[in-house]
């Protein structure tokens, strides 16, 4: 190693500057959000336990009830956690839908799991420097881009049901569209990804009952409640995040 001469300060060598990542600030749901999401939670999980006791459903649409409850649930709480549940949660709903002839929505299940592995790194290792992902807004390129997709994946998908003879074609495709934009936006922990859950929620519940799947329809009126819990929640994180990043880039750029 080189020898520091004292005399001459500009031999002293000088380190580089690396920029440390701003790690992202705990917010916790409301204490009023968190109850409904607990009181929806355990009143559907008691309901699909009644339903299947009394032959009003059958075991595997009880079980994609609870596990989906429980995965929008660690979802609305930016818990890591909604995605092994949610692997639990596609698995049983593609035998349902596939049972009820609604090709398009077995299908997603499918296609979720790939997605639900991918969203499940990206949460963890998404972020700045390999860190957890922050929740953000969608920028005016990528929200273009997602309604885009979302049209072209909306009439594919109607001409392929139709041709299969599907049920409820259009609106089957529809959601299926909306269902895709919404979990590519959720990976990307968008706060975006709770509107496009809302909007397949207001068509799943009427198509659901239409199809007798009555369960599965109280099952996304349950969701409903729960996105909306979620929209709010997750603007809450992130305003902090935007709150916390401001002063701290100013303070990293003033070092630099």
């Amino acid at each position: 190693m080189d020898e520091i001469d004292p005399g001459n300060p500009t031999a002293i060598p000088v380190l580089p500057y690396e920029r440390a990542p701003i790690p992202p600030p705990v917010v916790d749901v409301p204490p009023r959000g968190r109850w409904v999401l607990t009181l929806l939670t355990v009143g559907t999980t008691a309901l699909a336990a009644a339903m299947y006791v009394t032959g009003g459903t059958t075991l595997l649409e009880a079980v994609s009830f609870v596990t989906g409850a429980v995965c929008v649930w660690l979802t609305v709480r930016e818990s890591v956690w909604n995605f092994p549940i949610s692997l639990v949660n596609v698995a049983t709903f593609a035998v349902v839908f596939f049972q009820a002839r609604l090709f398009a929505d077995a299908s997603l299940q499918v296609v979720y799991v790939a997605l639900t592995l991918v969203g499940w790194y990206l949460w963890l290792y998404g972020g700045e420097r390999h860190t957890a992902l922050r929740v953000k807004r969608v920028g005016r390129a990528e929200s273009i881009g997602v309604a885009v997709a979302g049209v072209v994946m909306t009439l594919g998908l109607w001409g392929l049901l139709r041709w299969a003879n599907g049920s409820a074609t259009f609106w089957d495709a529809l959601t299926t569209s909306l269902s895709l934009c919404a979990q590519w936006l959720l990976n990307r922990k968008r706060l975006e990804n709770w509107y496009y859950w809302i909007a397949a929620d207001v068509i799943y519940i009427p198509l659901y009952a239409y199809k007798h799947l009555y369960l599965t329809s109280l099952l996304y009126a349950t969701f409903l409640g729960m996105c909306l819990v979620g929209v709010a929640s997750w603007r809450a994180t992130w305003r902090v995040n935007r709150a916390v990043a401001a002063p701290a880039a100013e303070t990293m750029e003033a070092a630099a």
